[in-house]
């Protein structure tokens, strides 16, 4: 059980580092032909930039044999390092309470907790943020909140993946 959970991991960590080219991939894309629509636009950005593997339950270890339906309704599986466990949001319930602007700020300025690749978002144009939004939206609520998040030191109730300390030591991000 445990080669499986650090072979996930792993295979999260290199999806996460794989999905820094989403904003240059659409980019280059709008270039060459006419504007996608926007809600296969935001689904297609889901996929590539691993969204899913981690907020949606069942998804990476399934090998993305999840339907639609189930996508983004956030995870139980904790991650685990020192700056305490994380869970991945339930993101069809959190973007129901922000504007596509407010998503757009939220997207550029955040900075969260391991594994939550947040530079990937930055590193996105703003119509990639806004074909996410609306593709997450059009799905519509569903599902519970996530846990909450646990300091270090809190045993998680959860299974939990055990995560690396990440190479910046520097005071964890809120």
């Amino acid at each position: 059980m445990r080669t499986f959970w650090v072979r996930t991991a792993m295979t999260l960590l290199l999806a996460s580092g794989g999905c820094l080219t989403a904003g240059d991939l659409t980019a280059g894309s709008e270039k060459a032909g006419p504007v996608p629509d926007p809600l296969q636009q935001g689904r297609y950005l889901v996929r590539i930039a691993g969204c899913n593997d981690c907020h949606t339950a069942g998804y990476a270890r399934s090998g993305g044999r999840v339907p639609d339906s189930q996508w983004l309704t956030g995870e139980a599986l904790g991650w685990r390092g020192p700056w305490g466990t994380t869970y991945p949001v339930n993101l069809r319930l959190y973007m129901q309470n922000l504007s596509e602007d407010e998503w757009v700020v939220r997207a550029r300025t955040m900075r969260t907790r391991p594994p939550m690749p947040w530079f990937t978002l930055q590193a996105m144009t703003d119509a990639d943020l806004r074909a996410i939004y609306r593709f997450i939206r059009h799905l519509g609520p569903a599902g519970q909140e996530a846990p909450a998040y646990l300091p270090p030191g809190i045993a998680p109730p959860t299974p939990y993946v055990l995560f690396p300390a990440p190479p910046d030591q520097g005071e964890a991000p809120r």
